[in-house]
C-alpha cells in the first residue's frame, strides 16, 4: 500500500500532493499509473456557460399596435426551472393580460428597459428597432457577445443585420426555422399563421350581414355563406376549418396537390383549374408558376368572384412583395355586403384594392387587411409564441448544466443540426445568413407521364352521372320486381304477412340507427312529414257514398285524405326546395326523372297483377316501407338525399295504390277519393304545407267513431 501511495504522489501534479514528502523506495515500484495522471487530477470540462450565470431578458415590444410578448408567466417558470435567470420589462405582458405579479410568480424580476436588453439572451417578439422613448435603437442597447431570438427576416432588413453584427450578436431568427417534422414544436411562423387564419374568419363573419350557415325559418329562408379560400397553407387550412365549423359553404384553392388534399379532408369544396402544373415548392411555400397557368388562375378567380361572399387570401412568397391575384374589376364585380381578408397585407397584399394595416369598403365590398391579426389575439398568440422559444432553447442545448448550441455548415436534412444551422442567421457577429443547403434531402418518386392509351382507358372507365343513375335506378327496380314475384308465388296470405314482419323489422332496425349530417335535419323532417301522410290510408278505407259523401263520418274521411294529401305533397317539395339549397354550380348533372322507372313498374306491376287476379296488397305494404324507410337512410348524407326524397315519393305512391286496389271502390267513389287527394296534393304544392298531419289523425279518428254501431 505504501508502495501504491509513493507512485501516485510521484507521477500526479495535483496541487493538494505537491508538498508531500516521498519516501525512498525501490525504484522498480515507480512504474504504475504514469499514463493515467488525467483521470486522477482533473474531470473533462464541459462547453458552454452554466444556465445560473444567464439571464434571459424579455423587453416591451414597441412596435406600433404590438400586444404579444415573447415570454409568457408559463414560459418564464420553464426557464427558470433549466436553471435561467430571468427579468422582464415592467409591463411587457399587459396587453397580453399577463401582468408583473404574474411573472414576480414565476421566478422573474421586473427591470427597466436598459436591464433587460443588456441582458446575455433577449427574446422578443418583433425584430430590434428605433425606440422613440429613449431616442436610441434597441440594437445598440444589446449587451456585446450577447444573444438575440427574435423575428427578423434577414432578407428583407440588410440595415438591422449590419447594426447587430457591430455588437457581435448572435441571432436566432424564429422566422427561419426550417419547417421539417422535427422542429414544428418551435414553429413560430407556423403558430402565428393558425391564429391569423381563425382571427380572418372571425373578422369575416363580423363584417358579413347573414348566417354562415343555411338556415329555414318560420320568417324565411337564409342561404349558406359561400367562402373562397386562396391558400393551403396553415393559416388557409386554419381559416377553411373555422369556416366550415360555422356552416358556410368553403371553396379552397392551392397550386398544390398535397394542399388541395388537406382541404377535402375539412370539408372544403377543392378548386382546380384545367392546366396541370406542380406548384409544389421549397420551406413548405409554393412556387411561382408559369404563365399559362397563372391565366387559367386569372380566369378561374374571375368566375368565383361573382358566385362567393367571402374571399379570404393568404397567398405568399418568402423573401418577395405578394402576388397580386386578384384585380380591381374582380372585386367590384363580388356582390355588395362581400368580405375580403387579406392575410398578405404586410406583404402587398393579394387584392389589387388592399390597404395594408386598414378596414375599408370599395364599391360595397368591405376590405380587411390588417397586418396584427396574431396580435389581435395577444395572449393565446403570446402563449405559442412563448412555448415556441422556450422547446427551441430546450432543443438546441440539451444539457442539463451548461448552454450551448454548435453551429454546423454540414448536416442532414431534418435534424437537429439542419434547425439550429437553419435558424441562426449570425454568429458572434459574422452573418451566415442564408443556410446552406443540406445533405440527404428525401426527393419523392418521379411521376411516370401516361400514355395515349393509358388516358383512354381512364376516360372510358369513368362512369358517367347518367350511368350511375341509371345503376342505381335499375338496381331498385330489380328489388322492387322481386318483391312483385314473391308476392305472386307466395302460398298464403300468411306467409306474406311474416315476410312484411321480418323484412321490416331487420331493415328498420338497421336503418333507424344510421347518422344524419347535422345539416339535413330540416329536410329529414319534411320527408319524415309527408311519408307519415299516408294517414291517408285510413281516410280512404273510411270514405264511401258516390261521387259525394253521403253520411258525416265519410265527409270527415274526405277531409282527412285532403289534408294528408296536402301534408304529402307540401313535405316532398320542401325537401325538394331544401335540397336545392344545398346544389354548387360545379356539381355534375342530375337525372333525377329515371327514378321513374323503378316508381312505374312498381305501381305499374301491382296494377298488372291485380287485374289478373293476384291479391298482392301485403307484399305491396312491404315494399311501400322498405322504399320510406330507405328515404330515411338516404336523408342521412348530401351524397344520397336526392335518392332518399325519390324513395319517399316511390314508397307512398305504392302504399296509396295498394289501399284502392284492396278497397276496390266504385268508379264514383274512385272520382271522390282521387278528387280528394289531387285538391290536397295542388294546395300542398302551392302553399308548401306539411304541418296538417294532426289534424288528419284527428278527423280520421272521429270518423271512425262514428262509423262504429251504437
Amino acid at each position: 500500500m505504501a508502495n501504491l501511495l509513493k507512485t501516485v504522489v510521484t507521477g500526479c501534479s495535483c496541487p493538494l500532493l505537491s508538498n508531500c514528502k516521498v519516501i525512498p523506495g525501490k525504484k522498480d515500484f515507480l512504474r504504475t499509473f504514469h499514463t493515467h495522471r488525467a483521470l486522477w487530477c482533473k474531470s473533462p470540462v464541459k462547453p458552454g456557460i452554466p444556465y445560473k450565470q444567464l439571464t434571459v431578458g424579455v423587453p416591451k415590444e414597441i412596435f406600433q399596435n404590438e400586444k404579444r410578448v415573447a415570454l409568457s408567466p408559463a414560459g418564464v417558470q420553464a426557464l427558470v426551472k433549466q436553471g435561467f435567470s430571468v427579468v422582464v420589462e415592467s409591463g411587457a405582458g399587459e396587453a397580453s393580460k399577463f401582468s408583473d405579479d404574474h411573472y414576480r410568480a414565476a421566478g422573474a424580476q421586473i427591470q427597466g428597459v436598459k436591464e433587460v436588453l443588456a441582458s446575455d439572451l433577449v427574446v422578443k417578439v418583433r425584430a430590434p428597432m428605433v425606440n422613440p422613448t429613449l431616442g436610441v435603437h434597441e440594437a445598440d442597447l444589446l449587451k456585446t457577445s450577447g444573444t438575440l431570438i427574435s423575428f427578423i427576416y434577414p432578407a428583407q432588413n440588410p440595415d438591422l443585420l449590419n447594426q447587430l453584427s457591430k455588437r457581435k450578436t448572435t441571432v436566432l431568427a424564429m422566422d427561419q426555422v426550417p419547417r421539417v417534422t422535427i422542429a414544428q414544436g418551435y414553429d413560430a411562423l407556423s403558430s402565428m399563421a393558425n391564429i391569423a387564419g381563425y382571427k380572418a374568419v372571425v373578422l369575416a363573419a363580423n363584417h358579413f350581414g347573414r348566417f354562415f350557415t343555411g338556415q329555414i325559418t318560420a320568417a324565411g329562408k337564409v342561404p349558406p355563406a359561400k367562402i373562397l379560400i386562396v391558400g393551403g397553407g396553415v393559416a388557409g387550412l386554419a381559416s377553411a376549418g373555422a369556416a366550415k365549423s360555422m356552416g358556410a359553404i368553403v371553396r379552397g384553392f392551392d397550386t398544390r396537390a398535397a394542399a388541395l388534399e388537406q382541404f377535402k379532408s375539412l370539408g372544403a369544396e377543392p378548386l382546380e383549374v384545367d392546366l396541370k402544373e406542380s406548384g409544389e415548392g421549397q420551406g413548405g411555400y409554393a412556387k411561382e408558376m408559369s404563365k399559362e397557368f397563372i391565366e387559367a388562375e386569372m380566369k378561374l378567380f374571375a368566375q368565383q368572384c361573382k358566385e362567393v361572399d367571402i374571399l379570404i387570401s393568404t397567398a405568399l412568397i418568402p423573401g418577395k412583395k405578394a402576388p397580386v391575384l386578384f384585380s380591381k374589376e374582380m372585386i367590384e364585380s363580388m356582390k355588395e355586403g362581400s368580405v375580403v381578408v387579406d392575410l398578405a397585407a404586410e406583404a402587398g397584399g393579394n387584392f389589387e384594392t388592399t390597404k395594408p394595416g386598414e378596414l375599408y369598403v370599395h364599391k360595397g365590398v368591405t376590405h380587411i387587411g390588417y397586418t396584427d391579426l396574431p396580435s389581435r389575439m395577444a395572449t393565446q398568440a403570446s402563449t405559442l409564441y412563448s412555448n415556441n422559444i422556450t422547446k427551441l432553447l430546450k432543443a438546441i442545448s440539451p444539457d442539463k448544466d451548461n448552454f450551448y448550441f454548435e453551429v454546423k455548415d454540414d448536416f442532414d436534412f431534418g435534424t437537429m443540426g439542419h434547425v439550429i444551422r437553419g435558424t441562426v442567421v449570425m454568429k458572434d457577429g459574422k452573418v451566415i445568413f442564408p443556410a446552406p443547403t443540406p445533405k440527404n434531402i428525401p426527393q419523392g418518386a418521379p411521376v411516370k407521364p401516361k400514355t395515349v392509351a393509358e388516358l383512354e382507358a381512364e376516360k372510358a372507365a369513368t362512369i358517367t352521372p347518367f350511368r350511375k343513375t341509371m345503376t342505381t335506378a335499375s338496381a331498385y327496380t330489380a328489388g322492387l320486381t322481386g318483391m312483385l314475384g314473391l308476392g305472386i308465388v307466395a302460398p298464403n296470405l300468411a306467409f306474406s304477412q311474416m315476410v312484411t314482419t321480418f323484412g321490416l323489422a331487420g331493415i328498420v332496425g338497421y336503418h333507424t340507427v344510421w347518422g344524419v349530417t347535422p345539416a339535413l335535419h330540416s329536410p329529414l323532417m319534411s320527408v319524415t312529414n309527408a311519408i307519415s301522410g299516408l294517414t291517408a290510408v285510413g281516410g280512404l278505407a273510411l270514405m264511401g257514398g258516390h261521387l259525394y259523401p253521403s253520411t258525416t263520418s265519410q265527409g270527415l274521411a274526405a277531409l282527412a285524405t285532403f289534408i294528408s294529401s296536402v301534408n304529402i305533397a307540401g313535405g316532398f317539395l320542401v325537401t325538394q326546395r331544401m335540397l336545392d339549397m344545398f346544389k354548387r354550380p360545379t356539381d355534375p348533372p342530375e337525372y333525377n326523372y329515371v327514378y321513374l322507372l323503378p316508381a312505374g313498374t312498381f305501381v305499374g306491376g301491382y296494377l298488372a297483377a291485380l287485374y289478373s287476379g293476384y291479391n298482392i296488397e301485403q307484399i305491396m305494404y312491404l315494399g311501400s316501407g322498405l322504399c320510406c324507410v330507405g328515404a330515411l337512410a338516404g336523408l342521412s348524407t348530401q351524397g344520397t338525399a336526392r335518392l332518399g326524397n325519390a324513395l319517399g315519393m316511390i314508397g307512398v305512391a305504392g302504399g296509396l295504390a295498394a289501399t284502392l286496389g284492396g278497397l276496390k271502390p266504385s268508379p264514383e267513389l274512385l272520382a271522390q277519393m282521387s278528387g280528394a287527394m289531387a285538391l290536397g296534393g295542388t294546395i300542398g304544392k302551392h302553399l308548401l304545407l306539411f304541418t296538417l298531419l294532426t289534424m288528419s289523425e284527428v278527423l280520421t279518428c272521429i270518423s271512425f267513431h262514428f262509423c262504429l254501431p251504437c
